[in-house]
């Protein structure tokens, strides 16, 4: 009877360990590539010092993260910005929190046929990221260079309906945000975000047009509403917001990765 007595206890410490250690798990979205070398050293602190497993998912596309998200196989993701989230919120229904911030990762306009905006010719075609805000992102910094003039802006959403005078006949081509490295040679320009330009082996310090460290487009950490306070979530915005996820960073990004929690 004592050994019965002392196997069903042992099973059902085991049990415990393993339901423990299930709820110590994070389960976190990223586009793959460098975001997500960023993300494992932060991963390594939250398991160092929380004793916190993060599980880290790669994504090849900025609408699947949010899904997930939204349909719990994620408990939270980091690869958007504040205005890209809300225009998900606001098209799908999502409730979302922002549990931290991450970088800025600024968006740049590259092109293999000219060195200097003043090179584009009359007709000229630019690629733009087709999601919601990275393409106003991209209008607005035409605008603010006077290649084009928006009817608003500051509306981040802004799609070329938007533009009011185009007086160079620019032609705009709206690709997803993963395929534009791949059309660059075929566009004269194209607005590339940091996250898939640096995998291509394009240098923000080569870009025509780019954004600065004033951007108001730094990255967040995403959770569902309710769970920004949750205990693990904390641990692993902590474990995140570090030096060492600075340092890599920088090796991963070269300077073109700008910590966005730091006046928190």
């Amino acid at each position: 009877m004592q050994k019965v007595i002392i196997g069903s206890l042992t099973a059902l410490a085991l049990a415990i360990n393993v339901a423990n250690a299930e709820t110590r798990t994070i389960k976190m979205g990223t586009v793959a590539g460098p975001e997500t070398e960023v993300m494992e050293v932060a991963a390594r602190i939250a398991k160092e010092e929380y004793d916190l497993n993060v599980e880290i998912i790669e994504f090849t596309d900025y609408v699947t993260p949010n899904a997930a998200l939204a349909d719990g196989s994620l408990d939270a993701n980091a690869y958007q910005h504040e205005p890209y989230m809300q225009a998900m919120v606001n098209d799908r229904g999502y409730d979302f929190a922002i549990a931290g911030y991450t970088f800025v990762y600024p968006i740049g306009a590259y092109s293999e046929k000219y060195d200097s905006i003043d090179e584009l010719p009359d007709g000229a075609q630019i690629a733009l990221p087709n999601d919601p805000s990275n393409e106003g992102r991209a209008l607005i910094l035409m605008h603010n260079e006077g290649l084009i003039t928006l009817n608003d802006p500051t509306f981040l959403e802004a799609t070329p309906i938007d533009i009011a005078e185009n007086p160079r006949d620019f032609r705009f081509r709206e690709i997803e945000a993963a395929q534009l490295p791949r059309v660059l040679p075929d566009v004269d320009m194209a607005f590339i975000n940091n996250t898939f330009a640096q995998p291509a082996g394009l240098s923000l310090d080569d870009a025509l047009i780019k954004e600065g460290p004033e951007s108001p487009y730094v990255n967040l950490i995403a959770v569902r509403g309710g769970d920004e306070e949750r205990e693990e979530i904390r641990q692993l915005v902590d474990a995140y917001q570090r030096d060492e996820v600075i340092e890599k960073a920088e090796e991963l990004f070269k300077g073109a990765a700008v910590p966005g929690w730091i006046e928190e």
